[in-house]
């Protein structure tokens, strides 16, 4: 189940037609000139004017902000964090009120949601609770689902106070962040490798976003923000209750995954690591709760890992210490990060990667599968683009293996329409060749590689 509220990137475009007419109408100061190279393209122009951006990169008197729940219920605010939410789609929360039955009477829910931001009388709906499955395993993972009206004020929140931390993160954290991605963080991976950066602490925090200590985040929090109602709203984010199969319980630590704010919560906190590995000259590449250390040997690597466990034990967090591990990259075994295998100066699909693209083929190929063959290649053919395009730096062997096992079903499935069994084999090579399938418009992660490679072919 998706809720979709988190997402990396944000847009770079102007606001709304509806917010920009409002502006207009209220003769509000006039927002900041979007160019594209404009690092500020992301934030909320309803919020972040020129003048609130200027005062940003100078810096507020005494480093902290202080009236900023004004900027929260403001209705231009609102109404943006209502559009993105719904642009996010996602599941209804334990209301069961969808965004469509929300924006049914949008403006009603927006005054209110106005008005009880305003007079300190917003309180938060609990949390619904669902388990989804985890790539590449039998376990589960939690999925909190705020109600839609909860997710609003979450995203206004954050409207206002990301680019108050943004403006502060180290550059070597990638998740979650506006114009910053997984991508981001595999080119730096591989230019530290090529560099002679070899040695790689593979880390892993045992249920990172289950364990963050509320009071010591919101302190995190309020080395910027000193507005007190704001504090309080990110207070009653925490302690939102959690609906679980009926069991109704309040968490004492940790941010739910799923929250629109807990992305944002949870880089505050890990923020002083990233700062502090930096400054003692460690070179951490970190993905929201996922992070390797790339160092130059095993020594550095092994100093590397024991100032981690320290800060983990300092600020009451735990290193998995299973899946936490010192790794040679020159030597066979390597290690995973965001999707990919890193082993020997090359890079692959790790298996659980391989295996979440075959769960899917497998899903648009069963032979009990009556659409036509085309249909289904037209089905095919944007889940191994999208795939390729997320891959398509890997070692050149890859790519013919998963040609071939996707061209084995649409055999097999053909096979079976003709009475035969089991897998297409034999004769089925002839039957159907790959140009058969080539003339049917498949998409070949081979060929895209190649013309990646050698671009004026």
């Amino acid at each position: 189940m998706k809720t979709g509220d988190s997402d990396d990137g944000r847009d770079c475009g102007k606001p709304s037609k509806q917010v920009r007419e409002t502006q207009h109408d209220h003769g509000q100061e006039e927002s900041l000139p979007i160019e594209p190279r404009d690092r500020w393209c992301w934030v909320e122009r309803s919020v972040w004017t020129k003048r609130m951006l200027d005062t940003l990169e100078r810096g507020v008197k005494g480093d902290k902000w202080y009236s900023l729940i004004d900027k929260v219920y403001s209705p231009l605010n609102l109404r943006s964090a209502c559009e993105r939410v719904a642009r996010n789609r996602g599941a209804a929360g334990v209301d069961r009120q969808s965004i469509a039955q929300f924006n049914r009477h949008v403006d009603d829910h927006l005054a209110k949601l106005h008005d009880e931001l305003k007079n300190g009388h917003y309180v938060p709906c609990d949390v619904l609770r669902r388990w989804i499955d985890k790539p590449g395993s039998k376990d589960k993972r939690p999925l909190g689902i705020p109600t839609v009206r909860d997710r609003v004020v979450q995203t206004a929140v954050r409207n206002v106070m990301e680019p108050i931390f943004e403006h502060r993160f180290h550059d070597r954290s990638f998740g979650f962040r506006p114009g910053r991605g997984c991508r981001d963080a595999l080119r730096e991976v591989d230019r530290l490798l090529k560099a002679g950066h070899t040695w790689v602490v593979d880390a892993d925090i045992k249920g990172y976003f289950d364990s963050i200590p509320h009071n010591a985040l919101l302190q995190r929090v309020e080395e910027q923000i000193s507005d007190g109602r704001i504090l309080k709203l990110i207070g009653q984010f925490l302690k939102q209750g959690i609906m679980d199969e009926m069991r109704r319980w309040v968490p004492e630590e940790g941010t739910p995954q799923g929250a629109v704010i807990s992305p944002l919560l949870s880089n505050i906190y890990h923020d002083p690591l990233d700062k502090q590995m930096s400054e003692h000259g460690y070179e951490m590449i970190r993905y929201a709760d996922d992070f390797i250390i790339l160092c130059r040997d095993e020594q550095q690597a092994q100093h590397a890992l024991a100032e981690v466990g320290q800060w983990m034990e300092a600020n009451k967090l735990q290193l998995h210490p299973e899946k936490t591990r010192l790794v040679d990259a020159t030597q066979r075994g390597g290690f995973d990060f965001l999707g990919y295998h890193f082993e020997r100066g090359m890079k692959w699909p790790r298996k659980k990667s391989e295996k979440k693209l075959k769960d899917t083929i497998r899903r648009l190929t069963r032979r009990q599968n009556g659409t036509s063959l085309q249909s289904i290649i037209t089905d095919i053919n944007p889940v191994l683009r999208g795939w390729f395009g997320y891959f398509k730096h890997s070692f050149w062997n890859v790519f013919p293996g998963i040609d071939g096992w996707i061209r084995m079903r649409l055999r097999s499935l053909l096979r079976k329409r003709l009475g035969g069994k089991g897998r297409g084999r034999g004769i089925d090579h002839q039957r159907w060749p790959n140009a058969f399938f080539e003339q049917l418009g498949l998409y070949s992660t081979t060929k895209a590689h190649v013309r990646l490679a050698n671009p004026m072919r």
